[in-house]
C-alpha cells in the first residue's frame, strides 16, 4: 500500500538563526511534525522555554520547502 503525503513540506534551518551553539540542524517534513520537532529542539539544544509563543514564533519561521 503507498502512503502518499498531502499538502506541502515545510522547513527549518537553525543556519538560518545563529546562536552561541553555530548549530547546523536542518529539518523538513509536514508543518506539524517540523514544528514539533523543532520545538523539541529548541527547548532541548537551545534552552528556550517550551511555551505557547514558542511554538507560535517557530511557526512563523517555517519555509515551504521546494517541490
Amino acid at each position: 500500500m503507498e502512503v502518499t503525503m498531502a499538502g506541502q513540506r515545510k522547513s527549518i534551518d537553525c543556519r538560518d538563526y545563529p546562536s552561541e551553539k553555530n548549530c547546523s540542524l536542518k529539518m523538513s517534513g509536514t508543518e506539524e511534525e517540523v514544528l514539533d520537532a523543532a520545538v523539541q529542539h529548541a527547548v532541548s539544544a537551545h534552552g528556550h522555554a517550551n511555551s505557547p509563543e514558542l511554538r507560535n514564533q517557530i511557526k512563523s519561521m517555517l519555509k515551504d520547502e521546494a517541490a
